[in-house]
């Protein structure tokens, strides 16, 4: 049997970023390559697995023990975040951690500093697992599916487990918003499901965000600066000046718990032309349509002073809060609470800050919480997993199983 270490460090070898300009599905030919050792290493285990044009692997597991148990589901996503390179990661394996600083990378200086995140003094003792500090890790979420495919392992190995009908999906481009435009609910055939897409061990999370992109064109007029008087529009300063009539207290760094956002992901331009990239969250409908309100109100502001249409603002929607969706089917939340109590877990039910896969699929019919899968500042050359916690979060999927396989529903 393959450790969950082992398994952990083989995916996160495999680069699988996504590309938010891309139009394809995937994003990127390369994420099929992960699915595809997927789908494969599910087959070699005796189930039936499939992977689809578009980058979904399902795969089921029959039931052993009756016919009147709901089929549950885990699903995780295979992609890395555009917002750090995925390519040649170089995992740092620390064992016995000793609760101090982590040193990344001893040619940039780069640290993860228990003064700026002291939540890495908790894990003392244990194995914690890094990059090198030139790329991501890509825990998220290729711990998930590590975990996923490490409790799937062990229930082929082990006949005796009692369980229900299972369902286990992998999908791509989640990291973009993308991660479910083409999932077939009623292929994957589970009346409930988890994403295994959550942070530090515990969270468990069934409300989210609702969360839009928004993209700010600035049509400038280049002038050569000996002459510009009266007749440049600088499109770099109009869109700073833009980008100040937003809230500052309304930005990520100044916020927490159910505060939405405004957070400005992207810059490109010239005198010319510039363009800003946002991406708009909050867990309040009413707060979060103010927002875009809001963006809009700045478009119209900015053309009133500079001319007509200089400023274009496109705001595309990404997914809504599934607590509506999900909260009718709370036994599947006091489930994952006994899971984790099982293992000594101290759960945390959370809103949270951001989304998964689960938040759109609970809008298409399958309720779909999402379960702690132990890393830590996902998205950047920070990024790190304790071992400890991946494995707690496998036995959490497998008391999930029993849980339902025990009451029939």
């Amino acid at each position: 049997m393959e450790s969950i270490l082992d398994r952990f460090l083989r995916y996160v070898s495999t680069d699988t970023q996504s590309d938010p300009d891309s139009q394809s599905q995937p994003s990127t030919r390369k994420q099929l390559d992960l699915l595809g050792m997927l789908r494969d290493e599910l087959a070699a285990m005796g189930i039936e697995a499939s992977l689809d044009e578009y980058g979904y692997v399902m795969a089921a597991i029959p039931s052993n023990c009756g016919d009147n148990i709901p089929a549950v589901g885990f699903i995780a996503h295979v992609d890395t975040s555009p917002d750090a390179s995925g390519a040649d990661i170089k995992p740092r394996i620390i064992k016995d951690y000793d609760g101090g600083d982590i040193l990344l990378n001893p040619d940039s200086g780069l640290s993860i500093r228990t003064a700026d995140f002291p939540e890495l003094k908790s894990y003392a003792g244990q194995t914690v697992i890094t990059a090198d500090g030139t790329t991501l890790l890509g825990a998220d979420d290729k711990a998930g599916v590590a975990e996923i495919m490490d409790a799937v392992q062990y229930i082929v190995s082990h006949p005796e487990f009692r369980h229900g009908p299972i369902r286990i999906g992998f999908t791509p481009d989640e990291e973009i918003g993308r991660g479910t435009i083409k999932f077939d609910v009623q292929k994957f055939d589970a009346k409930y499901a988890y994403t295994m897409d959550g942070g530090a061990i515990g969270e468990l999370e069934y409300e989210n965000f609702n969360a839009a992109s928004a993209t700010v064109h600035i049509q400038g007029r280049n002038i050569h600066p000996g002459y510009a008087k009266g007749k440049m529009l600088n499109a770099i300063l109009i869109g700073m000046e833009m980008n100040s009539l937003l809230p500052v207290e309304q930005r990520p760094e100044f916020t927490e718990g159910y505060d939405g956002f405004f957070h400005i992901v992207s810059f490109s331009g010239t005198v010319e032309e510039a363009t800003f990239s946002y991406i708009i969250r909050d867990h309040d409908m009413a707060l979060f349509e103010r927002k875009k309100d809001m963006l809009r109100k700045c478009t119209d502001f900015i053309n009133f002073k500079y001319g007509e249409k200089v400023a274009e603002t496109v705001i595309t929607h990404q997914y809504y809060n599934m607590r509506k969706e999900v909260e009718p089917h709370y036994h599947i939340i006091e489930k994952a609470i006994k899971a984790m109590e099982m293992e000594g877990i101290q759960p945390h039910v959370q809103p949270i800050r951001g989304g998964t896969d689960g938040a759109n699929l609970s809008f298409m019919g399958l309720p779909c919480p999402n379960i702690f899968a132990g890393g830590h500042n996902f998205h950047g050359k920070l990024e790190f997993v304790p071992l400890e916690s991946m494995e707690k979060a496998s036995k959490v999927i497998l008391n999930i199983i029993s849980l339902f396989a025990e009451d029939g529903r």
